[in-house]
């Protein structure tokens, strides 16, 4: 397997990354390459990890879409749709010429303040139906540009529909659809220029296995989980998100 760890500690990093980044995915519909990442980025090529995040994500998000049988709000999500796939084309751009250091920074720094905040001050502040699909198509655009940069489609978009406000299983229903097509069209992008290489799909064919049974896993566990508790959930793992992002950025440093 070229250029893939052989020692047995770094192959159950990899491993580890895939199981629980996959559980994630399938009980909160975001979040491989926000929790993989962090571990894989010590054991993989700096270079393998957006794109095999990207694979891994489609194929939880397709399991988790099994799973769990709930309807996606394609009508809703579609503005995001269209923003994003004019956003991952500049994303795959810029992480073959661009220093990530700053991207992570600045986004993991976000992440912290916005969860933070949500989890301590428990007033919820929405913004409802302002700057209506224009603004979704912006935040699509932003969402499928970090989508190709990092593999990170998801942040942008569920930040934007929990201002929006509403239930979560309705925003779910809208980013889920949004993760899955993005990061797909992002994972397509990056084969045509290239970055899916054959240590990517090495470690795909170690990772997908694992990750596929645990996003089974993690969507079965959603379906018992309310409203109130999954919302914290999310704050936590955005939080968590964040951390990571500053910690990878850094170790790079």
């Amino acid at each position: 397997m070229p250029s893939l760890p052989i020692d047995p500690a770094m192959l159950a990093i990899v491993l580890l990354g895939a199981g629980v980044a996959g559980f994630i995915t399938g009980f909160a519909g975001f979040g491989t390459a926000l929790v993989a990442s962090g571990l894989w980025f010590h054991a993989l090529p700096a270079e393998a990890v957006p794109p095999l995040a990207a694979l891994a994500t489609v194929a939880a998000q397709l399991i988790g879409r099994v799973a769990d049988r709930r309807t996606f709000d394609w009508h809703r999500a579609r503005p995001f749709l269209i923003g994003g796939a004019l956003g991952v084309p500049f994303g795959v751009g810029a992480l073959a010429i661009a220093s990530p250091f700053a991207l992570r920074t600045s986004v993991g720094a976000f992440l912290i303040a916005y969860a933070s905040y949500h989890l301590v001050v428990r007033v919820k502040r929405e913004i409802g139906a302002w700057g209506g699909r224009r603004a979704d198509g912006i935040v699509g655009f932003g969402g499928g540009f970090l989508g190709g940069f990092a593999g990170l489609s998801g942040p942008l978009p569920l930040i934007w529909l929990q201002l929006r406000g509403g239930p979560s299983a309705g925003q779910r229903a809208t980013y889920q659809p949004f993760n899955l097509i993005i990061l797909a069209l992002a994972s397509l992008v990056m084969a045509i220029s290239g970055q899916i290489t054959t240590t990517v799909l090495w470690a795909a064919l170690l990772c997908l296995p694992v990750t596929l049974v645990s996003a089974w896993i993690g969507a079965r566990a959603y379906v018992g989980v309310s409203a109130a508790t999954f919302q914290r959930i999310v704050l936590t793992l955005l939080l968590l998100s964040g951390l990571i992002l500053i910690g990878q950025s850094l170790t790079a440093k």
